[in-house]
Order: structure tokens, then C-alpha cells, then sequence
């Protein structure tokens, strides 16, 4: 396939949508309608926030803090349906990686605002707290050590828009708001409605990886393999079905209700294996079976998901002064996620059950659930705000394909490997109030408030098979019962949660704020916050926030914050038990994960947890026009100490010992282990131009530059030092540049939608900076360049209520780096695994869709 007349387009794209901006300004000041011009301008003023700011009525364009708006219409002119894809197309400060081979990670993805953890942003659900899922990151992916909110579990078309503040808020809404805050606003209609059916798949070609066209032995008498042209694959089928659908609840009322359904084929870009499968003959030669068994034996790329969701917003006007309020969602996901293909010849296989070898998988069955109650009006000059949310998260493990290779040839193969539950309470009470002040130019905004918070986590263990050591021995071979050797317990992949892991842990916090705002003179606007919160497992924090914006003229304006932020440890982190299969260096190994409070890990010299400590710098300015131009830039800066993190996985004569009995010959745990510095700048500019007879033109650009740094890292514990453990330190370069480099370095968005009578047009490009893989061993640490990815949605309206979408995500079918050309070092399992989980646009190339919607 001839590439080149692609690429040349692909590289010309950025230019392309740089010269119709320019165009576009110059048909403006010609032919722009003026009147449309004035009501475009009014809607942007109109853009109502309820985050970064406790004012009622407080606008994007007079906010003194950067927040980010992103539509129902925005959501929706693009290929992706997966929320957190959707954010990442969009916001260049937002990472999405979709990482492979990473467990339950596979079934819920990580994301990432401003190259912090994903536990460093707080999601809010109509300004409300939303729960974590209850999975825990641990394998070698972007957020690892992390447990996140899973945006995904939140449909689009259950969005009325989305409301993403790129600032440091501890101060005003508690834990977790240290990189930003992203608030989920739902639909509130009424009556009407919409349904819709989209259909895609990947259709790709993969870059640098050949085809196998045979397998022959050669004349060593060792394997040969016949390569063709790069790899031709269509997979990766999706049907999403929606539907939206608004009531009116009597006369003063509403119910909008959002249902989604999405059924996800598996995509794999694994290379072919070239290792042998089955052991040699007694004579030595190939076995014969070598020549025709599947050399694609890995599952390298997104899982099987089938997931449905549906989500209800709903308010009742009781009296003037009291509305009732209500929203929860419900949602389940089925997912199958490939492990390490076990060649037949595998001590870890049993011939008799798999003759060929066996790919493990492992499946997820979540179930998540959500409840909000509230009533809010005016009392005695007083707005008050009462609410109570309720939400939980419920992962079950399962194993399939598989096996526990020390029952022997009568292994069951398939496991209920265990539970993760986590649970959420959040009770509050908000008021606010206008405070007239004689001696300042406006009224001061007064906000108080409180807020008590239970959170509950608990493992339940799998059944005794998925994790019991057997009687047999290395490939279910019948050995000695008591002295052994005996062959691999548990099962294979994914050993269950044992009883020794099993936990039911809670704990609360209250807290108490208050939020003041006012205009010193009519140009300087002022707002401080205060909260203090006191956790009953580790103590109080006292966190404060001071932000500013002077307009300079009426178009331009300069803005400054700076702030203090905390996070509290999650229960995920502080309790977390287990034992997994791990790579490390792209080799796998038995590591096991042990509580911070366990025996294991102290004995390890583990102190326990304490909250991490921030504090968050911003300046930067915003230019806003009368000809619908606006553009904001900001500086940004985070420190961040005592961080969370995950401990490299420990190994060594002295650390196996400690581990015996446990399955696990690695052991690492959390603890407050580095201090971390980011600085940034984030660039966002649009223009909207309505021409006479030629529609109207959406601009949009973004940019961001991000920049980690590790300033400091805590010495080895006692214990530690000396005692036979094969790391240094507690961190290997590897971990301590996942931090640093794992993200792109810089990112640009650029868009541009054109509609015209019953046609709209969407052309988006996004280039992702320099992102590293990194590596212990030089030789495989992977550089993945910089690269540009590009989409393109045409929609066409059949009747008014009757629209058709045809596009392609990734259209010209970029892939980052083949890992096998970008390594010097390149082993078995660097070619197996085709490209980098590191990527931050993926691995599966063009992704063609079409849907069809009905309104009505």
C-alpha cells in the first residue's frame, strides 16, 4: 500500500485548519452577519458555570480561574462515545492512554489532567461528589498506584455539557482537587428526546509489523519465518445504542432520563511469537505441531466490553421557595482482557488440559451505582443547598481459559477469583448569600458549609481453587505432597484474593468551609476560600485559596491564584492486598501487593499513610472580543508533597524469605515516598464567524506544555538497608520516570466545525509531544515521537428530525513507533507487544464509524 499521498495529507492537516482560520477571519470582516454575530456573543456570555466559583451567576468569560466548557454538541460530533475518549480529544491538558495487558485496568482506564495522578482530579455529577470505581492501578500503566472516578461509566448523551476547572481547589471542594476539577452536568429537558445507533470498526493497517505469511523449518533445523507486508486487520466492531428521553413531573417538574448500551469486540495488534511452543523430540527435532499452531496467540489491545448504563436527572418545584431535586445512574460492564499466552511447554501449563498451550483470560463483572436526594431554595435572605448522595462500585474478578497448575490434570479452568467493593456516603448542607458592604463596590458573596463523607472498602476472596496451593508439581506432574517441588497455585494469571486478603475498612471525615467574593473596585474582582477537614484515620488538614481578576481594559483581563490542596489516602491504597502476575522489563513475574498496615509490609519498613500536601500557583490573562475572538493563556505550578506512591516491586534473597508462603516472590507497598513538581501552560483560543450564504465556522485551538518533576525522594527504611534486596532504593529509575515522562510533554488541539443548511462538517487534529516508555535497561527504554492525529465527522440532516454521521477517528492511520524499531535491546516480549501502552492516542489505528439519530 502506497503511504505517501496519505502522509503528505496527514502533515498538511495543521496547516489546512491554520489557513481556513485565516480565511475565515478575513470572510468575516467582509460578509458576517451582524446580527448573528450579537447573538452568538450573548450565548458565549450565557456560559453559566457552578464550579471554580460559589457566586451565583458567575460566568466563564468573568472568571478568575481557568474553566474549560465543553457542550452537548462538542460530545457528539465525533467517533468516540467513551466519555474519558472524549475529554482527551478535546482538552489538550487531558491524557488517555489505553494501556493492554494491565488487568483490571484494562476494563477501567485511567486518565490524567495535567500530567498529575488520576486521583488528582475530583469529579463532581451536578456539583455533587462522585464515587471512585473500586479498582486499583497497579500494573505498568499511566496512573499507576491510582484509583480514579470512572468517566466512562457516564454516557454521553447524558450530558448537557461539562464543566472542567484547571486549578487547584482542595480549598473548596476537600480531597483529590489538586490537578483540577471536572463537573458532569446532566441533561434537564423536559420533553423531547433522542435515540441513536452508531456502528464502527477498526480498519487498519499496522505500521512496521509484517504479516506471516508461513512457517517451515529450516535447514539449522530451527524455526523459519516468512514475513509479508505490514499486518491488514478489521476488528474492533462496536454497536452503541442511545437514547434520551425528557418528561415533565406535573406541572412544575422534570425527568430526563439517558440509557446507553455498547457492545466492544476485542482489537489485538500483538506480533506473531516466534518461540517455540511444544518441547523438542527425543531426537531432537521440531515437533511437527510447530508448523500449524496460531503464532497470534496474544491478545494485545482493547478487551471484549459489553456495558449498559442508564442515568435520571430530576427536579420538583415544591413551592416558590423550595425545590426537590434528584439524580442517580446505574450501570453494568462485562469485560475480557487477554493475559501471557503459556506455551505447552510451559511448567505453568498441564499438556493434559491444554495440548497447545492456554491464553489466559481475565474477566470483569462491575456493577455501579449511584443515588442523590436534595432540596434547595431561599430561607430568610439565606440560598440553601441539602443533600444527601449515595454510591457504590463493585468489581468481581473472574478467570476463564485457565487453570490452577498445582491441582494437577483435573484442574478446574475457570475461577471466581474475588471482590472489590467501595462505597460512598456524602451528606451536605450549603449556604450562600449577597452581604452588602459600604465601603466596597459590590456585595460580597458569603458561602458556608459542611459536609460529612463515609467511605466503606471491602475484598472478598475468590474460591479456595483460584488461589490454594495443590499437591502437584511443575506441569501438574504428580510430586511429593509435602516436600513438593510443587507447581504454580492459584490460577493461572490472576491468583483470587485470598482470606488473609479479605477486608471490610471504613472511615469518615467532616469538614467545614467558607467561601467570600467580592469586586474591590469595579474592575477587581477577589474571592478567598477556607476549609478545614479532620479525617478519622489520619488527623485534620487546613487548607486556603486566594484568586484574583483585574480587567485591564474591557476585552482583557488578567487573572492569579495560588492555593493549598491535600489528599487524603484512598482506602484502595491503605488496604489493598494482593498477588498478580507483573511485568517488569517485559518479563513476567509473581509480585505481591501488601497493605501499608500489614505484617509483610511493615516488616518491610513501612510507615503507614499520610495525606499529600500541594500547593498550586496560577497567573495568566484572557482576551474576549466583540467579533466572537477569545483566547486565555496560564501559567501554572504544583508542588506536591509526600506523595503517594506505589514502591518499586522489591525483590531479593532476603526479601523471598520474607515472602515465602505468600505465592509471591516480589513484594512492594504505598507509601509517602516522593515530593513532585509540575508547571505548565495551557492555551485556549476560539472563533466563531457567521457568514451570509456560506454558514457558520467554529475555530477552536488548544495547547498545552507540561512538565513533571521529581524534586525529592525519601531514603530506604531501616529495615531495608542491608538486608539482601536487590533495588538501591526504594524506586527504580523506571518508576521515578513514570512520573516525569509517561505523559506527552506537550499536546495541541485543533478544530474546525463548519455547518451549513443541513450540513455540518467536524475536521479535529490533535499532535501528541514526545512520551517516553521507560526501562531499567537503557537499551529498551522506548522514545515514542511526536505525532498528529486526525478525524473527521460529516453529518447530514435527512428531515428535521432524522440525521446521518459518517467518519473515521484516526483517519490516516497513525501508530506510534513499532517497538521493535525503537529499541535497542529487542527481546521476545517487545516484539509479542507490537507498539507502547504508553501512547496516549492508543494503539489500533483508523476507526471508521456511521450513525444514524432520530429526534423527536
Amino acid at each position: 500500500m502506497n503511504r505517501k499521498p496519505l502522509l503528505k495529507l496527514q502533515q498538511s492537516v495543521p496547516q489546512i485548519l491554520l489557513a481556513m482560520s485565516a480565511s475565515a477571519a478575513l470572510v468575516g470582516s467582509l460578509s458576517v452577519n451582524a446580527a448573528e454575530q450579537e447573538t452568538k456573543a450573548e450565548e458565549n456570555i450565557e456560559q453559566i458555570s457552578v464550579i471554580g466559583s460559589r457566586r451565583l451567576g458567575r460566568t466563564v468569560e468573568d472568571s478568575a480561574v481557568p474553566i474549560d466548557i465543553i457542550g452537548a454538541d462538542a460530545l457528539k460530533n465525533s467517533g468516540f462515545t467513551e466519555t474519558n475518549a472524549l475529554l482527551s480529544n478535546l482538552l489538550p491538558s487531558f491524557n488517555f492512554p489505553q494501556a493492554s495487558l494491565t488487568d483490571g485496568s484494562d476494563h477501567v482506564r485511567p486518565a490524567q489532567l495535567r500530567g498529575l495522578a488520576p486521583d488528582h482530579t475530583l469529579v463532581l455529577v451536578n456539583g455533587k461528589r462522585r464515587h471512585s470505581n473500586a479498582l486499583l492501578n497497579l500494573n505498568g500503566s499511566t496512573g499507576r498506584g491510582s484509583s480514579s472516578v470512572d468517566l466512562n461509566a457516564i454516557p454521553a448523551n447524558a450530558i448537557a455539557r461539562i464543566e472542567v476547572l484547571r486549578d487547584g481547589a482542595a480549598a473548596q471542594y476537600g480531597s483529590d482537587a489538586i490537578a483540577g476539577v471536572i463537573n458532569i452536568v446532566l441533561k434537564s429537558a423536559s420533553s423531547g428526546g433522542s435515540v441513536a445507533a452508531i456502528y464502527g470498526a477498526n480498519v487498519t493497517e499496522m505500521d512496521s509489523v509484517p504479516q506471516l505469511e508461513s512457517v517451515s523449518e529450516g535447514s539449522d533445523g530451527n524455526l523459519a519465518f516468512t514475513e509479508g507486508g505490514d499486518r491488514s486487520l478489521t476488528d474492533g466492531q462496536t454497536l452503541t445504542l442511545q437514547g434520551n428521553m425528557g418528561f415533565e413531573l406535573g406541572d412544575n417538574g422534570f425527568l430526563n432520563i439517558s440509557t446507553e448500551y455498547r457492545d466492544r469486540h476485542s482489537t489485538n495488534r500483538s506480533d506473531y511469537d516466534n518461540r517455540e511452543n511444544y518441547a523438542r523430540l527425543d531426537d531432537g527435532s521440531l515437533d511437527p505441531r510447530e508448523l500449524t499452531v496460531n503464532r497470534y496467540n496474544h491478545n494485545f489491545g482493547n478487551g471484549d466490553v459489553e456495558d449498559f448504563s442508564v442515568f435520571y436527572n430530576a427536579g420538583y418545584q415544591l413551592t416558590n421557595e423550595v425545590d426537590l431535586y434528584s439524580f442517580g445512574s446505574y450501570s453494568k460492564r462485562e469485560g475480557e482482557g487477554g493475559g501471557f499466552y503459556r506455551r505447552a511447554s510451559d511448567s505453568r501449563n498441564i499438556e493434559e488440559v491444554y495440548p497447545d498451550g492456554f491464553l489466559p483470560v481475565i474477566t470483569s463483572d462491575i456493577d455501579d451505582f449511584s443515588l442523590a436526594l436534595g432540596a434547595k431554595g431561599f430561607v430568610s435572605e439565606w440560598n440553601y443547598d441539602v443533600s444527601a448522595v449515595y454510591g457504590q462500585d463493585a468489581f468481581e474478578f473472574g478467570v476463564i481459559n485457565s487453570l490452577n497448575t498445582s491441582y494437577g490434570p483435573t484442574s478446574q479452568t475457570s475461577f471466581d477469583a474475588g471482590t472489590l467493593t467501595y462505597d460512598q456516603l456524602t451528606l451536605n448542607v450549603d449556604f450562600s448569600r449577597e452581604v452588602d458592604v459600604s465601603f466596597l463596590e459590590s456585595s460580597v458573596s458569603v458561602a458556608v458549609g459542611a459536609e460529612y463523607r463515609r467511605e466503606g472498602y471491602q475484598i472478598d476472596a475468590g474460591e479456595e481453587a483460584s488461589y490454594a496451593q495443590g499437591t502437584f508439581g511443575p506441569g501438574g506432574a504428580v510430586t511429593d505432597p509435602v516436600d513438593g517441588p510443587f507447581g504454580a497455585a492459584g490460577a493461572q494469571v490472576f491468583p483470587g484474593f485470598t482470606p488473609e486478603s479479605e477486608g471490610d475498612n471504613s472511615r469518615h471525615n467532616v469538614s467545614l468551609y467558607i467561601d467570600l467574593e467580592t469586586y474591590l473596585t469595579d474592575d477587581w474582582n477577589l474571592a478567598v476560600a477556607a476549609r478545614y477537614e479532620d479525617y478519622s484515620d489520619f488527623g485534620d488538614t487546613l487548607n486556603g485559596k486566594v484568586a484574583t481578576r483585574y480587567s485591564l481594559t474591557e476585552d482583557l483581563a488578567l487573572r492569579a491564584s495560588v492555593s493549598t490542596g491535600f489528599r487524603a489516602p484512598s482506602l484502595q491504597q491503605q488496604y489493598f492486598t494482593s498477588v498478580a502476575t507483573v511485568f517488569v522489563d517485559g518479563e513476567p513475574t509473581e509480585t505481591g501487593t501488601f497493605a501499608p498496615s500489614s505484617d509483610v509490609a511493615k516488616a518491610l519498613g513501612s510507615p503507614g499513610l499520610d495525606a499529600e500536601e500541594a500547593t498550586n500557583y496560577g497567573v495568566g490573562f484572557t482576551w474576549s472580543t466583540d467579533f466572537n475572538f477569545s483566547l486565555s493563556v496560564d501559567y501554572y505550578q504544583i508542588l506536591i508533597d509526600d506523595r503517594i506512591v506505589l514502591s518499586n516491586n522489591l525483590s531479593g534473597d532476603a526479601i523471598a524469605d520474607l515472602l515465602q508462603g505468600t505465592g509471591a516472590n516480589q513484594g512492594r507497598f504505598f507509601l509517602n515516598a516522593i515530593d513532585s513538581k509540575t508547571r505548565g501552560v495551557d492555551v485556549v483560543a476560539s472563533y466563531n464567524v457567521a457568514t451570509d450564504g456560506y454558514g457558520d465556522l467554529a475555530f477552536n485551538l488548544g495547547y498545552n506544555y507540561g512538565k513533571n518533576e521529581v524534586t525529592n525522594i525519601i531514603d530506604p527504611p531501616a529495615e531495608l538497608q542491608g538486608a539482601g534486596f536487590d533495588q538501591d532504593n526504594l524506586f527504580s529509575g523506571t518508576e521515578l520516570r513514570r512520573f516525569e515522562v509517561s505523559t506527552p510533554r506537550n499536546k495541541y488541539n485543533l478544530s474546525a466545525t463548519w455547518t451549513n443548511d443541513d450540513i455540518r462538517t467536524t475536521l479535529r487534529t490533535t499532535r501528541y509531544g514526545e512520551t517516553q516508555d521507560p526501562s531499567d535497561i537503557p537499551e529498551r527504554n522506548e522514545v515514542l515521537k511526536p505525532k498528529w492525529i486526525t478525524d473527521l465527522d460529516v453529518a447530514y440532516s435527512l428531515s428535521e428530525n432524522l440525521s446521518l454521521s459518517l467518519g473515521a477517528n484516526n483517519i490516516f492511520d497513525v501508530y506510534p513507533d513499532a517497538t521493535r524499531e525503537n529499541v535497542d535491546d529487542v527481546t521476545t516480549f517487545s516484539r509479542l507487544f507490537a507498539y507502547s501502552s504508553f501512547s496516549p492516542y492508543g494503539f489500533n489505528g483508523r476507526y471508521v464509524y456511521g450513525k444514524i439519530e432520530m429526534k423527536f
